[in-house]
C-alpha cells in the first residue's frame, strides 16, 4: 500500500482551495449566459433545485468517495474506485477522472492566458479610444495566430506557455503549493468581483445613451431574478440548469475525489462538502449575476443583452464598457475584471493538474515535480492545436466531448457505483463518519433514487435532443406515431457531423465549401487527439494494474 505522505495544512485553505476548484471561468462567463438564454428568472428555481437535488448529494458522493480512496493510499480516480468495488472494469471507468481533466485544462488554460493577457492590455491602455467594434475585433485578431496583430509577435502562444508555466510550477509543490495559491487567490477573487458587483448595482440609468436611452441596469437584475414558474414544466430549461450545475461545481471530473484523498481519515467532509459548495453558489448567483449583465444593460439595454448574450462578452464587450468610466477606472476595472477571471481560472486548472500527478506518484512512485512537469508536457501537446486551430473548431470540439460529455457519463457512473453497488448505507456512513453536522435523513433517498435519475435525464436529453429544443412539440409527436426529430445539438448528431453535412450539401460557394471541409477535418483531428489521450491514460492504468498485481496490491 502506497504510503500517505501528504495532507492539507489547514482546514481554511481545504475549503478555500475546494470552492477554488469549483470557482471558474464558467461561474462568471457560462452562468449569466445561460440564464439570460433560458429566461432569466426562468432559469432561477430549476437551477437551485438542480442545486439541492444533484449539486450537494454529488459533493457528498465525490468527498467521500476520495476520502474512502484516501484511506488506502489511491489519490486518484481509477484506483479509488477500484476499492470501492469487485471487478476489473471500474478502474477503466475511473480513466475519465484524468482524462476529463487533461482534455479541459488544455483548452481553459487558454482562456486563462486571455485573462492574463487582457490584464496586460488594460494596463497598457490598448482599448482607449476603440469603438465597440474595434474591441470585438481586437478579440478575434488575438485567436488568429498566423495574422495577428496585437503587438506581440504569436501573442496567444506566448501567454498560453507562461500560463501552463506556472500552474505547472504551483502543481510541482504539490498539495501545499495549490493550497497556498487558493488562500490568495480566492480572497482577492472575492475582493475584486465584490467591488465590480457594486459598481453594477449602483449604475442605474446613467449609462444610457442616445443610442440606447432606455439602458438601465437593473433591468438586468429584474430580468434575472423575477422567478417564472412556468419553468417548471420546461424540460429545455431544466436540461441548462442542471448542466449549470456540472460545470459550476466542478463534479463529474475527479479533481474533488484527488482533494478529498488527502483530507485525514477521521475528518470531517460533510461540513466541508455543503461549505465549498455554497462558497461557489455565492460566488456565481451573487457576484455572477451582478457583473456582466446589469453592467450590459446599464449601457447597451436588455434587449441587447438578449440578442447578444454570449461566452465572448466577457472579452468581446466588457473592455468597451469599462472605457466609458475614463482612462484611469477603465484601466482598474480591467485588472479588476480579468485579474478575477484569471484567479478563478488558476484555482480551477491546478485542481485539473492534480489527478495526473497524484496517480504517477501513487503508482509509479514519481515525485511532486516530475509528475508535474510531465502533466505539463502533455497538456502542451494536447494544448498547442486549441490555440492554433481555434477558429478552425478544436477548441469547441475538445470542450463539448471533455468537458460536457465525459462530465455526465463519470458522474452518471460514479452515482451508481457510490449508491447501488458499494451500497447506499456504507457510502451513507462513510459521508457521516467525523461529520461535523447532521446530514438530513432525506439525503439518503436522493443519492440513491433522485440523483441517478436526474443524472439519467441530463444524459438522454443530451443525446436525444429534440428538433430546436421542442421537447413538447416531439414528445406529442412520438406518441401521434409521428417519430422523433434529432437535433444537431443532440449526441447522436454530433458524432456524424449532422450540421456539417447539412451546410455542406447546401454550400454551392467554393470556398465556403473549403472552410467547410477544413473544418470537419480539425473536427476529426480534436476527436482522433481526445480518443487517443483516453486510450493513453487507460494504458498507463492498466500498466500501473500490472505492477500493483506483481506487488500484491490488487484489490480482490
Amino acid at each position: 500500500m502506497a504510503n500517505k505522505v501528504e495532507s492539507w495544512g489547514t482546514r481554511v485553505g481545504l475549503i478555500l482551495a475546494m470552492a477554488g476548484n469549483a470557482v471558474g471561468l464558467g461561474n462568471f462567463l457560462r452562468f449569466p449566459v445561460q440564464a439570460v438564454q433560458n429566461g432569466g428568472g426562468a432559469f432561477m428555481i430549476p437551477y437551485l433545485v438542480s442545486f439541492l437535488l444533484m449539486g450537494i448529494p454529488l459533493l457528498f458522493i465525490e468527498w467521500s468517495t476520495g476520502r474512502y480512496g484516501g484511506k488506502f493510499g489511491n489519490h486518484s480516480t481509477p484506483f479509488i474506485l477500484d476499492t470501492m468495488a469487485r471487478g476489473r472494469a471500474w478502474k477503466y471507468v475511473g480513466v475519465f477522472g484524468i482524462f476529463t481533466n487533461i482534455a479541459v485544462v488544455s483548452y481553459y488554460c487558454y482562456i486563462e492566458s486571455w485573462t492574463m493577457s487582457y490584464v496586460f492590455h488594460s494596463l497598457k491602455g490598448t482599448f482607449v479610444g476603440l469603438s465597440q467594434g474595434e474591441v470585438a475585433a481586437f478579440f478575434n485578431n488575438y485567436v488568429d495566430i498566423a495574422h495577428s496583430t496585437t503587438g506581440i509577435p504569436f501573442e496567444a502562444v506566448v501567454f498560453y506557455v507562461i500560463v501552463l508555466l506556472l500552474n505547472t510550477y504551483v502543481l510541482s509543490k504539490g498539495i501545499k503549493g495549490v493550497e497556498k495559491v487558493a488562500k490568495i487567490g480566492m480572497p482577492l477573487l472575492i475582493l475584486f468581483g465584490v467591488i465590480l458587483a457594486v459598481k453594477g448595482l449602483t449604475l442605474g440609468t446613467s449609462g444610457a445613451s442616445a443610442m440606447f436611452p432606455n439602458a438601465n441596469a437593473w433591468d438586468g437584475l429584474n430580468f434575472l431574478w423575477t422567478p417564472q414558474f412556468d419553468s417548471l414544466t420546461n424540460p429545455k430549461v431544466w436540461l441548462a440548469a442542471a448542466g449549470q450545475i456540472f460545470f459550476t461545481l466542478s463534479v463529474g471530473m475527479g479533481t474533488i475525489h484527488c482533494y478529498a484523498a488527502y483530507v485525514r481519515s477521521k475528518d470531517d467532509i460533510a461540513l466541508n462538502a455543503v461549505s465549498a459548495g455554497f462558497m461557489n453558489e455565492f460566488v456565481e448567483v451573487v457576484l455572477g449575476s451582478l457583473i456582466v449583465i446589469p453592467i450590459a444593460a446599464g449601457y447597451l439595454g436588455l434587449d441587447w443583452v438578449k440578442e447578444n448574450a454570449g461566452f465572448g462578452m466577457a472579452f468581446q464587450t466588457m473592455p468597451y464598457l469599462f472605457q466609458q468610466w475614463g482612462t484611469v477606472l477603465a484601466a482598474v476595472a480591467g485588472v479588476l475584471w480579468f485579474g478575477l477571471l484569471f484567479f478563478a481560472g488558476i484555482t480551477s486548472s491546478l485542481a485539473m493538474g492534480t489527478p495526473w500527478v497524484s496517480f504517477m506518484k501513487d503508482e509509479f512512485n514519481w515525485s511532486n515535480a516530475k509528475g508535474a512537469w510531465s502533466f505539463g508536457l502533455i497538456t502542451l501537446l494536447v494544448g498547442l492545436p486549441t490555440v492554433f486551430f481555434y477558429q478552425q473548431g478544436v477548441f469547441d470540439e475538445y470542450d463539448y466531448w471533455g468537458g460536457t460529455v465525459s462530465l455526465v457519463i463519470f458522474a452518471l457512473f460514479e452515482t451508481i457505483l457510490f449508491s447501488w453497488i458499494f451500497g447506499i448505507n456504507k457510502g451513507w456512513k462513510e459521508i457521516n463518519y467525523g461529520a461535523d453536522i447532521k446530514v438530513p435523513l432525506i439525503y439518503k433517498f436522493i443519492i440513491k433514487y433522485i440523483t441517478p435519475l436526474m443524472l439519467l435525464f441530463v444524459f438522454v436529453g443530451a443525446t436525444f435532443t429534440p428538433l430546436g429544443n421542442d421537447w413538447t412539440g416531439n414528445i406529442t409527436s412520438l406518441f401521434t406515431g409521428n417519430g422523433w426529430s434529432l437535433d444537431n445539438a443532440s449526441i447522436i448528431k454530433q458524432l456524424t457531423h449532422a450540421g456539417l453535412n447539412e451546410q455542406l450539401a447546401a454550400a454551392t460557394d467554393p470556398q465556403i465549401i473549403d472552410k467547410l471541409n477544413e473544418k470537419m477535418f480539425f473536427s476529426n483531428l480534436a476527436r482522433i487527439i481526445l480518443l487517443s489521450l483516453f486510450i493513453f491514460i487507460g494504458l498507463m492504468v492498466y500498466v500501473a494494474y500490472l505492477k500493483r498485481k506483481k506487488e500484491g496490491r490488487v484489490t480482490l
